[in-house]
């Protein structure tokens, strides 16, 4: 089982996942942030590896963070991260925006990350396959946009709501608020900020996930991450949609294991 804990730093207490034994693995997560002790992903790749997974400034017990302003900032704030938690070269692994983080960091500093997972992560821009705007989809259009399984979905992402309860709701609007305007500092207006121009520094083997029923970010992405990346490798994940780490665990499993070593 991960560990909740906090790691104090220049910007703000972060607050992170922690479990298991074995090479380092940071793992980033998406605008979603649906990350927590029980995630069946994170505790199977702690059965082989030493998870490290923060919460991003706005996410979780992590505060927001004024001072993170852009790209850049929170490419450098990944990169502090594996400082502070004493990391040599650990598999990044990154989850739609956090794999747009996970990207610039190895673009930024190639020589120090060797293994890279991307799941279908943010950061291109093709005219052709405009993404939709996240940022003006209601609620009840989440689900059909971003699983395969719409009806399962639909359960995960309403359990636990009580909008009949004025507190939780008055929580729930504040924390969704937090999130979004972390996630906008990257992905709003459109999710691009130049990482087709940097994704050739890239010199770490890199496995690149999709899902074949991705309505958010459509394989033709992945495609192009591909070309970009030398030497990498897609793999296009069946009755899956955007959410990889969510329907096929395994797949990001699979592509962890091919990278250790």
């Amino acid at each position: 089982m991960l560990e909740l804990k906090t790691l104090a730093t220049r910007h703000a207490p972060v607050a992170y996942l922690e479990g298991g034994a074995g090479e380092p693995l940071l793992f980033i997560h998406g605008a979603g942030g649906l990350i927590s002790a029980e995630d069946p992903l994170l505790n199977a790749l702690a059965m082989t590896h030493h998870v490290f997974a923060p919460f991003l400034p706005g996410y979780g017990g992590t505060e927001d963070c004024t001072e993170l302003r852009d790209m850049l900032d929170y490419t450098l704030f990944g990169w502090d991260l594996v400082k502070s938690f004493g990391l040599g070269d650990p598999i990044i692994v990154g989850d739609a925006m956090g794999g747009m983080i996970a990207a610039e960091m190895a673009a930024i500093a190639p020589n120090d990350v060797t293994r890279l997972v991307l799941i279908a992560p943010a950061g291109l821009w093709l005219d052709d396959h405009p993404v939709p705007d996240l940022f003006t989809l209601l609620p009840y259009e989440l689900p059909a946009m971003m699983f395969h399984d719409v009806e399962a979905g639909t359960r995960l992402l309403t359990s636990g709501l009580q909008l009949d309860d004025p507190i939780f709701l008055q929580d729930y609007l504040i924390r969704s608020a937090r999130q979004l305007g972390m996630a906008g500092k990257l992905l709003f207006p459109v999710p691009e900020r130049g990482l087709a121009q940097r994704l050739y520094r890239i010199t770490a083997r890199t496995s690149i996930i999709w899902g074949a029923n991705d309505r958010l970010y459509p394989p033709v992405y992945g495609e192009a991450f591909q070309a970009a990346i030398k030497g990498s490798t897609l793999r296009i994940v069946p009755d899956c949609g955007h959410v990889v780490a969510i329907e096929r665990p395994e797949a990001v499993i699979d592509a962890v294991a091919n990278l250790a070593g």
